[in-house]
C-alpha cells in the first residue's frame, strides 16, 4: 500500500508564511467543485460542504481499494466573488458568489468519479446535482497564511494586494481560501486559513 501525503508534497502551496506574501505558481489540478451563491453560511454554502465531504471520502477508499494508495481528503477550499468585484465586501455577503471545492489527486479519474456519484446516491446528499469533476487553472498568485478568525482577514488581503501592485502586476481571477482547520473543532483564534490572489 502507498501512501501519498498531499500537503506535506506541495508546502509552498498549502504551509505559506503568516508574516509575508509568497508568489507562487499554481499547477493545474482536478476537483470537486460545486457553484453557488449567498453568504458562507446560507443553506446552499453548506448544502454543497455536506456534499463534497462524503464524495471525497469515497474516491479515497475506491482509490484505496483499487489501486493501492491511501491519502488524506484534501481541505475545503473556496472561491468567492461578485460580478462587480469594487462592490465585494464583507457588508453584502448575502451577494457573494462562490465555488466550494476538494482536491482530487491525479490517481482520482473522471471514471471514478462517475462511479462514485452512483455509490453515493443512496446517501442523498443535497447538492449531489450540481459537483462536477474538471480541471481548475489559476497559475500566478499571491499567498499568506492567515491565523485568527475568518472576520479578520480584511489586513492580510489588503496586503496581498498591495505586495502584488509593488511587484508591478495586476489582481485577476477570483479571491480563493483554503480552509487548513475546522471551525466546529478549532478555536476562532488558532483557525488557518490559505488566503490567495492570482495574478497576472
Amino acid at each position: 500500500m502507498d501512501k501519498a501525503d498531499l500537503e506535506k508534497g506541495r508546502k509552498d502551496l498549502y504551509r505559506p508564511s503568516p508574516k509575508e506574501v509568497s508568489f507562487v505558481e499554481v499547477p493545474d489540478m482536478n476537483f470537486l467543485l460545486i457553484d453557488g451563491e449567498g453568504a458562507p453560511s446560507s443553506k446552499e454554502y453548506m448544502d454543497a460542504v455536506q456534499t463534497l465531504y462524503p464524495l471525497a471520502y469515497t474516491l479515497k477508499f475506491m482509490v484505496k481499494k483499487g489501486k493501492a494508495v491511501d491519502y488524506g481528503v484534501m481541505p475545503l477550499e473556496g472561491l468567492w466573488w461578485m460580478d462587480d468585484m469594487t462592490q465585494f465586501s464583507v457588508e453584502r455577503k448575502d451577494e457573494w458568489k462562490w465555488t466550494a471545492m476538494i482536491m482530487q489527486p491525479k490517481y482520482v479519474t473522471q471514471d471514478d468519479f462517475k462511479l462514485a456519484l452512483e455509490q453515493v446516491k443512496k446517501k442523498n446528499l443535497p447538492a449531489i446535482g450540481k459537483v462536477r469533476f474538471e480541471v481548475f487553472h489559476e497559475g500566478k498568485a499571491a499567498q499568506i497564511m492567515h491565523i485568527g478568525p475568518y472576520s479578520d482577514e480584511a489586513a492580510n488581503i489588503q496586503k496581498i494586494h498591495a505586495a502584488i501592485k509593488a511587484a508591478g502586476h495586476q489582481l485577476s481571477g477570483k479571491h480563493h481560501e483554503i480552509y487548513l482547520g475546522d471551525p466546529r473543532k478549532t478555536a476562532q483564534e488558532k483557525l488557518k486559513t490559505v488566503l490567495r490572489q492570482p495574478m497576472k
